[in-house]
This record gives structure tokens, sequence and C-alpha cells, in this order.
């Protein structure tokens, strides 16, 4: 009797734990500096995206593997690049993938392609999300389909040879100017300043 009694306080007593703790998870909030800055940062990544995209459009050759390397690559690079000098975790998704690791990653990320789709006038939102363990803040930022993607993501048929044979799980065609192509997902941790703070006072 005693020891189910014990347990019966003892669960009690998580569950206070549990919920007196959600308000301060709820509460936390990443820096506004970093906010605007992650704003900022992948306006420029996208502006860098769609100018190196444009040069597809008047191309006179079809996209070969080489184009890829110097019109997709880069946007890539650079979102590892805000990610390691930020402490942010820097990613492209879509539903209609390419390459597997721009899947949406959980259950947010699926529900924010689902809320793109449904309102074409939404460029982005903030979402407070926990990844991987970790407490904090993801942007998410459309991504729309121009003429010049459609050199590579228009009708399957249409897709360039390489295309074909490297990615034999492609999904990303039959795109029309205006769709919605993807999206940007920025997660930035609520810990990060805590963090940077205790190791430069140790």
């Amino acid at each position: 009797m005693m020891r189910v009694f014990f347990r019966f306080v003892l669960g009690v007593s998580l569950v206070s734990f549990l919920l007196m703790g959600v308000p301060a998870i709820a509460q936390a909030q990443p820096d506004p500096a970093q906010l605007a800055k992650a704003v900022e940062e992948i306006e420029n990544l996208d502006a860098m995206r769609s100018g190196l995209a444009a040069y597809l459009e008047d191309a006179p050759e079809p996209p070969t593997a080489e184009t890829m390397k110097q019109v997709c690559k880069p946007v890539g690079m650079k979102a590892m690049q805000l990610s390691q000098e930020n402490g942010w975790q820097v990613k492209q998704m879509a539903n209609k993938y390419r390459n597997p690791a721009h899947a949406p990653d959980n259950l947010h990320a699926r529900m924010a392609l689902a809320k793109f789709e449904q309102d074409p006038d939404l460029t982005g939102f903030w979402e407070p999300e926990t990844l991987d363990g970790v407490t904090g803040t993801r942007y998410y930022r459309r991504i729309n389909v121009e003429a010049s993607c459609l050199a590579c993501h228009g009708a399957k048929n249409n897709r360039p040879q390489f295309v074909k044979n490297n990615y034999p799980q492609d999904l990303a065609y039959d795109f029309n100017v205006g769709d919605l192509r993807g999206m940007y997902a920025v997660f930035i941790p609520d810990v990060k300043q805590a963090i940077e703070e205790a190791l430069t006072a140790s």
C-alpha cells in the first residue's frame, strides 16, 4: 500500500514539474538580433539562388552536371557556411525533392510546407521548435519556381539527361512558374548565447 502511495505521489510530482517547465520553455526567446540576421541572410541566399539560376533561362545549351555545379552547388555551400558561422542549422526542404537530403525532416517541416502551399502570399514565418532535443526557433521561408528553374524542374520528359541518370528517385519535376518549389528552414537554438557566455567565462 505504501509503495502504491509512493508511486502516486511521485507521479503527481513529476507531472507538476513538467507542467511548470512548459511555460518556461514557451517563454524562451531567441536573441532578436539573431532573428533579424537570419531573415537578412536567407533573403541574400535566395537572391543568390535566383541570380545564379537566371543563367539557365537564356543558356544556348541544355544544362549539364557541370552547369549544376556552378548554379546549385554554391547555394548549398553558402547554407553550410551560414550554419557553421552562426551556430544555426540551415536547410533547403521540399516535398518534391531531387536530393533525399532535402526531404522534410520532421512533422513541423511538413506542416510548414503545407502552410506555404495553402497560402501563396505567405513568404515566411517563425515557429518555436525543438530539434534533436534542443529548444529554439525555426524560420521558414518559401522558395517559388521561376522561369529559369524549368530548365531542370519542368516536364518530367524534358529533364536533362544527367538528372535522369543521376537521380532515379527524382520527384522534382512537372513544376510551373509560381509553384511552391520548397523552403529554407533555419533553426536558431535558444541555448547558443548561454553556451558562448559559459565558454567565455571559463
